[in-house]
């Protein structure tokens, strides 16, 4: 009989012990050889794993796999404790001391985040507008697509590279312009810009960056690498101008306009962390507390319309895209203003304008132009961001007919914890996985055979149908 804090004693790569139906085994050896990894194994060392084992694993598989002197005896169940159990549970938790190496998809970084920003970091990030209903319409969209394989096609060769505003990048992805990085991180964007520099992808930078633009530009791989800046437009017009003007000078190659902003959100999570922080948790009588994007967002003009264009092309020759496209009404009028891109957005659901259903999710309004404006697919470059989690969240929307998609929060979330730019590069590395398995899995080699009949969005198109009726 073996006391089971001494199977605890043996619980890594150099001595590794697991109880299996309350027998001792030693599994150091067989850490290398095991086809899941080591990981999961490690993860269980010197403690018993018989829940995690037996759901996924036939009679005599220990047998087949372990040498007989691997066993090395039954553990003293007088010696096992309810804390031990509870340890296996909590063991894979993941917190701010969370390894890299551990984290497994883009959903693993937001988990690492909460637990390792500041409360007003947190709620500046996650937050959206009001109930939070268009953040949460965001993922539900892609939810509401199914895909319709193809097979029996050579996949063996993947290629994810397309073209953005005639720059090249290595997955139909880029960075949206989330501000105020170093909440996450020291470095901030010159991290984001580095990360994405060497997995070949492109940054779109925020007027509200932490870091200036030209140390992000510096931050480069190289002076190749392309970098776009993201406008709000200022209720001074002419600091809007020289901004667009040392944007240029610093090197980017295009610039996005945000008109989606001219009224605030309310992001009521912002706002709570906010007034507990300026006042104590209470608010005085009459005294109104803004969060941190009220606060930012006061510059930003409410007068801005489809004629600013004429002002903002007089002073750049850089190519223009608007971001916070909602409808397919404004996406044919931006094409009528001859503007090179559109970005279908909703701001990640931080800003609620609607007051019956909220802002629409911007897959919904890609699916309502390839309904009512389908010549627009053709005609300019259509990107959307909001909720993309996923590869399959990517191969829907090319399949729709969008350029590229953006992520946020996601790489924010991938600064934390210390991981910096190793954290972004293994962002991107996780998502590039998930894109290339889910291409092969749907039968396509490159973005060119990814068409909308390897979809099924019955749903989405029932909420476009009451849509329309509204």
């Amino acid at each position: 009989m073996i006391d089971s804090a001494e199977v605890l004693k043996h619980n890594s790569p150099k001595s590794c012990w697991l109880i299996l139906y309350g027998r001792v085994y030693d599994v150091t050896e067989f850490l290398i050889s095991h086809p899941g990894g080591s990981s999961i194994i490690l993860a269980y060392a010197g403690q018993d794993a018989t829940d995690e084992y037996d759901p996924i694993h036939p009679a005599g598989a220990i047998e087949e796999h372990l040498p007989v002197d691997a066993y090395l005896g039954e553990v003293d169940p007088a010696t096992v404790s309810k804390a031990a159990t509870k340890a296996v549970r909590t063991r894979d938790v993941l917190t701010e001391n969370t390894p890299l190496s551990a984290i497994i998809n883009l959903n693993d970084f937001e988990h690492v985040a909460k637990q390792s920003l500041s409360p007003n970091a947190w709620a500046y990030y996650s937050s959206g507008s009001d109930d939070e209903i268009s953040k949460q319409m965001n993922r539900k969209a892609f939810q509401n697509v199914s895909l319709r394989s193809r097979v029996l096609r050579n996949v063996e060769e993947i290629n994810t590279s397309t073209m953005i505003l005639g720059q090249k990048t290595s997955m139909p992805v880029f960075v949206s312009p989330a501000a105020m990085a170093k909440f996450a991180h020291p470095l901030g964007e010159c991290a984001i810009a580095s990360g994405v520099g060497k997995e070949g992808l492109i940054q779109v930078v925020s007027t509200s960056s932490s870091m200036s633009i030209e140390d992000i530009m510096n931050a480069r791989v190289d002076k190749d690498q392309p970098i776009f800046f993201q406008l709000y437009v200022n209720q001074d017009i002419n600091k809007s101008k020289a901004l667009i003007r040392r944007a240029e000078q610093a090197g980017v190659k295009a610039i996005w306009i945000t008109v989606d902003s001219a009224v605030i959100g309310k992001r009521e999570q912002d706002e709570r962390i906010r007034a507990k922080v300026t006042n104590g948790g209470a608010i005085s009588q009459g005294q109104e507390v803004m969060g941190i994007g009220r606060t930012m967002g006061a510059i930003i003009t409410p007068r801005l319309s489809w004629g600013d264009l004429l002002w903002i092309r007089k002073t750049t020759n850089l190519p223009l895209v608007i971001k916070g496209i909602q409808c397919v009404e404004d996406a044919i009028l931006a094409y009528e203003h001859g503007v090179q891109g559109i970005v279908l957005s909703n701001h990640g659901g931080r800003h609620d304008k609607l007051t019956l259903n909220s802002a629409q999710a911007p897959l919904l309004t890609l699916l309502e132009i390839n309904k009512y404006a389908p010549f627009l697919l053709t005609k300019m470059e259509i990107y959307l961001d909001g909720g993309v989690r996923r590869g399959t969240d990517i191969l829907k929307a090319v399949a729709l007919g969008a350029t590229a998609v953006g992520l946020g929060r996601p790489l924010l979330y991938a600064l934390t914890a210390g991981y910096g730019e190793d954290g972004v590069r293994k962002l991107i590395s996780i998502l590039r996985a998930e894109l290339m398995s889910n291409m092969a899995l749907a039968g396509a080699r490159n973005l060119g055979e990814i068409t909308r009949a390897m979809l099924n969005p019955s749903r989405l198109e029932r909420d476009l149908v009451a849509l329309v009726k509204l």
